[in-house]
């Protein structure tokens, strides 16, 4: 039996993001009636009106997504959630919140739901959107075990879930998961252009490129060797991958990416501060 089993889970706001949340939670057995979404937008509520799912108008009664549900799910704007938050927040009854809105504190998520306490925060990222996601979670002191292994279940279902111990290191989860997609999709671009520039065309490079990022991602996260032991591994003395990494090395690609990182961390700390 699933801690999901007959769960109610109502999503406020319908976006890219709650969207591959419920695509992956429908993937892993949860029935589509027991998925409420609350969203403005009529052609959004169609939209999962289509799939079998509640919808409620969120403009008029938002109240009515929370109420019963046992998981409420923020998936709006950070820059809308407070006054979305005010019309249902007197609703709340030792539901489970969690939040997928980047650069709110579960302080700041309490102050707007009036005090209330039971809340996780997520940083889910991009590949989510295909159940391939990773995402850092961290709950306040009042969130009770069974309401983090709840929120476990529902954020394992677009992809892998680690928990941080306390709620600055969910910048460190930006930097490294939240924000990375673009670093990987930068990366595969800058291949894509250097094999063009080495006469391939377009479609050969994209496709080699890609399914080269893939199979090195796959044979780490399956290998017992460290990502550096394989990069070792490929290397043959004086061969061209050695020259392709000193290359590299030389130009300091590694000290690159961590500045590139703390910006990242940096500036994830700056909306923290500007949101409050």
């Amino acid at each position: 039996m699933s801690v999901l089993d007959n769960k109610k889970i109502s999503f406020i706001g319908g976006g890219n993001m709650a969207q591959a949340l419920i695509s992956g939670l429908i993937s892993c057995g949860v029935k589509p009636e027991l998925i409420t979404v609350s969203a403005p937008s009529i052609e959004t509520r169609q939209q999962f009106t289509a799939q079998q799912m509640n919808t409620v108008d969120a403009t008029a009664d938002p109240k009515a997504a929370v109420i019963d549900a046992d998981v409420v799910i923020l998936a709006v704007k950070p820059q809308v959630m407070k006054k979305v938050v005010s019309e249902f927040a007197d609703a709340l009854d030792n539901q489970l919140v969690i939040s997928v809105a980047a650069g709110l504190s579960t302080d700041l998520l309490s102050d707007m739901l009036g005090g209330y306490r039971n809340i996780v925060r997520a940083m889910p990222n991009t590949p989510a959107m295909i159940q391939m996601g990773a995402t850092g979670l961290y709950g306040t002191d009042d969130t009770t075990e069974a309401q983090k292994q709840l929120a476990t279940v529902v954020m394992e279902a677009s992809g892998l879930v680690m928990w941080v111990d306390n709620e600055e290191q969910m910048h460190a989860v930006t930097a490294v998961s939240g924000s990375a997609p673009a670093y990987v999709f930068y990366f595969i671009e800058s291949m894509i252009d250097g094999a063009v520039a080495l006469g391939l065309d377009q479609e050969q490079a994209s496709a080699l490129a890609m399914q080269t990022v893939l199979g090195a991602a796959k044979m780490a996260i399956g290998s017992d060797d460290s990502p550096g032991e394989l990069r070792r591994k490929v290397m043959s003395p004086k061969g061209t991958t050695q020259a392709a990494i000193e290359s590299m090395q030389s130009n300091e690609i590694g000290r690159q990416i961590s500045e590139a990182m703390q910006a990242c961390y940096d500036r994830s700390q700056a909306l923290s501060e500007e949101m409050k």
